[in-house]
């Protein structure tokens, strides 16, 4: 494999990002197993079952492969798979009978349908930052990496990124607020 190596707590360099949109194997393989561990996680907070994370996975990377040459920006590969999990979890929630949603003691559909809702606005809210807010508050809040590793992989002071999370954070909070609140 060439020798592409993501800046630590990247998933794919921009470099691999261009290889893959060009039709290169081995880079769309390595983009498709960089991936993989944050598409699952993502799955399996949205998706009903264990089993339906899995497919959702499964489903996004495929589509990863057959059309990461379509992909605009490197910088909007986690926004777009994300977004193809979200599409695939909704698509497996509608298949299942009634019964198998709401179990005894369960949550009802309408609750798990308004989770959810709200999960997509703030997969929105963040998807409206600024680049670098984006990937500040993606590498720091939703992959967990400590504040000197996502400052030092997007070259970043430690006070600086921590303005940019601030920043991005007010900002997904004043979109979850609407329009009506100040």
């Amino acid at each position: 494999m060439r020798d592409h190596q993501p800046r630590a707590g990247a998933w794919v360099t921009d470099q691999l990002i261009a290889s893959a949109q060009q039709g290169d194997v081995e880079s769309i393989s390595a983009v498709v197993y960089s991936a993989h561990p944050h598409v699952l996680r993502f799955a399996r907070t949205l998706c009903a079952t264990p089993q339906d994370a899995e497919d959702a996975a499964q489903e996004a990377l495929i589509t990863l492969f057959r059309k990461v040459g379509s992909l605009r920006a490197s910088a909007a590969l986690a926004s777009w798979m994300f977004r193809i999990v979200r599409n695939e979890c909704l698509r497996l929630l509608r298949r299942r009978r009634p019964e198998e949603l709401d179990p005894p003691g369960a949550d009802s559909v309408e609750d798990d349908v308004l989770r959810r809702l709200e999960a997509d606005r703030v997969a929105a809210a963040i998807g409206a930052l600024p680049d670098l807010q984006r990937r500040v508050l993606i590498m720091r809040d939703v992959q967990g990496y400590p504040g000197r590793s996502v400052a030092d992989a997007l070259g970043l002071s430690l006070a600086a990124m921590k303005s940019q999370l601030h920043r991005a954070r007010r900002a997904v909070q004043a979109a979850l607020a609407g329009p009506d609140a100040s």
